[in-house]
C-alpha cells in the first residue's frame, strides 16, 4: 500500500473502491485499520481512503515527540499524492481537528468536512467553554466508558477487546499531542473558505454533548447536523450501520458545486 513523504516523514495510507472520495482521519486511539467497518460498507459506491497520522499505525513514529499541528500536513500529503478533488474529509475526535485544518489548507481539493464527535478546534469563546464543561464531566468516567456504552461492552466483549487493542499499534498517545487545538480557525475563516461543514454526533457521546455540537451548528451558518440515535463517542465502531449511512448521506449531499456553464 502507498507511502507518501511529507517533510521527511513517511505517511502510510490506503485507497479502496471507486466513486466520489471520502478520506477518514482517525482519533487518538486509532489508525487506518480502525475503519474496517466503513471501508467494507462504502467502497462499492465511494473511493475510500484511510491514513495513519505520524506516530500512529504504519506511519513514521521515530520522532521523540509529536505535535498535533503537524497532522494536517499528513492529510494534505495524501490529498496531493492522489491528486484528489471534491473530497469529503471525515474526522473522528482529534482527527476532526486535523481534517478541518487540512481542508482549509487545500480548499481546491476538499469540498466538505464531517466533524465526528468534535468541534474541529474551532476558535470561539462560547464553544470553548461548552466543550470544557463537557470534558470536565467526561474525565470522571473510566476511559472505555467515555468511548463505548456499557451495554456494548457487556454484549460484545470481543469487539470491546479489539477496540482496546487498536491503540497498542500506536506510539503517539493523547498526552503527546501538544498544541492540537492551538490557534484554531474562526467561524469566519471557515465560511470564507467555502468548505461545507457537517457536525456528526452521537446521541450518547460522553465526551462531547449533543447540546454543545448543536450550538456549534447554530453558530456556523450553512453547516449541517447529523445526530445518530443511541450512539456513543466511538460510534464508527459500536454502531457502524447508522454511522455509515450518515457518512454516505453527507457524501452524496455535500459535493462540490457545479461549475457555471
Amino acid at each position: 500500500m502507498p507511502l507518501v513523504d511529507f517533510d521527511g516523514t513517511s505517511i502510510y495510507y490506503e485507497r479502496h473502491g471507486s466513486g466520489p472520495a471520502i478520506l477518514f482521519v482517525h482519533g487518538s486511539g486509532g489508525h487506518h485499520a480502525a475503519w474496517w467497518q466503513q471501508v467494507a460498507a462504502l467502497r462499492e459506491e465511494f473511493t475510500v481512503l484511510t491514513v495513519d497520522l505520524r506516530g500512529f499505525g504504519t506511519s513514521d513514529s521515530s520522532m521523540s515527540e509529536f505535535d498535533g499541528q503537524d497532522f494536517p500536513g499528513d492529510v494534505v500529503a495524501v490529498l496531493d499524492a492522489e491528486d484528489l478533488t471534491d473530497v469529503m474529509l471525515v474526522g473522528q475526535s482529534i482527527g476532526s481537528v486535523a481534517a478541518l485544518r487540512a481542508a482549509l489548507l487545500r480548499p481546491g481539493r476538499v469540498s466538505s468536512v464531517a466533524l465526528g464527535h468534535s468541534l474541529g478546534g474551532i476558535s470561539h469563546p462560547e464553544l470553548r467553554e461548552l466543550a470544557a464543561a463537557d470534558r470536565a464531566e467526561a474525565v470522571k468516567l473510566p476511559v472505555i466508558d467515555r468511548l463505548l456504552t456499557k451495554r456494548f461492552q457487556a454484549e460484545r466483549p470481543d469487539l470491546t477487546f479489539l477496540f482496546q487493542q487498536m491503540g497498542t499499534f500506536n506510539v503517539a498517545k493523547m498526552a503527546d499531542l501538544r498544541n492540537l487545538d492551538a490557534d484554531g480557525p474562526s467561524l469566519d475563516d471557515i465560511q470564507d473558505s467555502g468548505i461545507r461543514v457537517a457536525f456528526l454526533a452521537g446521541e450518547r457521546d460522553a465526551v462531547l454533548s449533543v447540546k454543545t455540537v448543536t450550538r456549534a451548528h447554530e453558530l456556523l451558518p450553512g453547516s449541517h447536523l447529523e445526530i445518530v440515535p443511541d450512539a456513543p463517542h466511538s460510534m464508527y465502531w459500536e454502531t457502524p450501520e447508522p454511522y455509515n449511512a450518515a457518512v454516505a448521506r453527507l457524501r452524496r449531499t455535500l459535493t462540490a458545486p457545479k461549475e457555471a456553464a
